[in-house]
């Protein structure tokens, strides 16, 4: 929806760099809350919204002096040099460059700027890298080397089994609710990317081990305080996403796995051994709670290429 007399609150342009610089941050202040309450993006993701604009802040003021309305597709092919000369890999520029274009599509879409510079920016092609993952033997050793026999260990121990039996990403891990799990049926309740809700099944050793972590364990890392938070520190506060890095790692090492981890591999883990056993694209899709089925596809290759190694190992003329 277009605002009225959208340009009334907003500065006009002024050829001094500092007033360039707070020119361009209220433009960036109205794109970034659009992307909070309009598109319902995670907190994460404005983040990094927020930092490539930076960048293009900073250039924008100490290169061009030049405020915003006044940019031309000139003006950001030299934004897109300065990226080529800082040595950025080509999916951070892909990103950034995506970034540019998001940013100017809505102020022209809000008429805070007269014509869209970056409608014609090419966004690099970025080869999919094949994700990290464990086989199912790394796995279980893994889950199986979290120490269960104290309060930390067994809290550990259940958020290991339920990251590689759902997918969930690490965000949705350390956010879960306890009005988020239902252990009669089996399964909990996820917010992801974009305000999406879904529901994913954990399986029996998953819900074994949050059912013994929720009625013996939460409540004494608890003690007299109270949380709607499902996994809690002694201290009665939420998980972060940090401690949880921490907890893979050192698991990682008890169990012997020389593999570089994070919480991403065991949700690179789960969508592929669901495909490698036959499991169909569409539901994986779901369960990860992707927008784009593209996106899923990348699982089928890795599938594919543990199948050529297999058939290059076993078959007499492999």
């Amino acid at each position: 929806m277009r605002q009225d007399n959208p340009r009334a609150s907003l500065p006009r342009s002024r050829p001094h760099k500092d007033d360039a610089v707070r020119d361009i941050e209220a433009y960036v202040r109205r794109f970034l809350n659009y992307l909070l309450v309009d598109k319902g993006l995670s907190r994460l993701t404005i983040a990094s919204y927020a930092s490539d604009l930076k960048g293009f802040s900073l250039f924008l003021s100490e290169r061009l002096k030049r405020s915003l309305p006044q940019l031309t597709r000139t003006d950001l092919m030299l934004y897109l040099e300065e990226l080529d000369r800082s040595n950025f890999s080509p999916r951070t520029r892909a990103r950034k460059i995506s970034c540019l274009k998001s940013f100017f599509a809505f102020l022209n879409d809000q008429r805070l700027v007269e014509t869209n510079p970056a409608v014609h920016l090419d966004i690099p092609r970025v080869m999919k890298s094949m994700p990290e993952y464990l086989h199912v033997g790394e796995v279980e050793r893994l889950l199986s080397s979290a120490d269960a026999s104290t309060l930390e260990g067994a809290r550990d121990h259940a958020m290991l089994e339920l990251c590689y039996a759902t997918g969930l990403r690490v965000s949705e891990l350390v956010n879960l609710r306890m009005s988020n799990i239902d252990l009669e049926i089996g399964c909990v309740t996820v917010m992801g990317k974009g305000s999406k809700e879904r529901v994913v099944p954990m399986g029996v050793p998953a819900s074994n081990a949050l059912r013994r972590y929720l009625e013996d364990v939460r409540p004494r890392l608890l003690g007299m305080r109270t949380s709607n938070a499902v996994f809690v520190t002694r201290r009665g506060r939420a998980m972060t996403r940090q401690a949880f890095w921490k907890i893979i790692k050192r698991t990682a090492l008890r169990a012997g796995i020389r593999k570089h981890l994070s919480p991403h591999t065991l949700r690179h883990s789960f969508a592929t051994h669901l495909v490698q056993n036959d499991a169909d694209l569409r539901s994986v899709q779901i369960m990860l709670g992707h927008s784009d089925i593209a996106t899923t596809e990348i699982y089928t290759h890795v599938a594919q290429k543990r199948l050529k190694q297999l058939h290059t190992r076993c078959h007499p003329r492999g």
